[in-house]
């Protein structure tokens, strides 16, 4: 009995996540000059667009 094609699992295709992680959304911040070193993260982080 074969596989489903849709079942195989390639390294090569990713999924474009939509919610990034707490330091990702603080390094893409910072690379945009719209946080602060040293600045606290509890809550409240401006909205970023997700990584492509």
């Amino acid at each position: 009995m074969s596989r489903h094609p849709s079942l195989k699992s390639t390294g090569k295709i990713r999924k474009k996540r939509n919610v990034l992680k707490k330091f990702e959304r603080v390094n893409l911040l910072t690379a945009d000059g719209r946080w602060k070193q040293g600045q606290k993260v509890l809550s409240g982080l401006p909205k970023t667009k997700p990584l492509d």
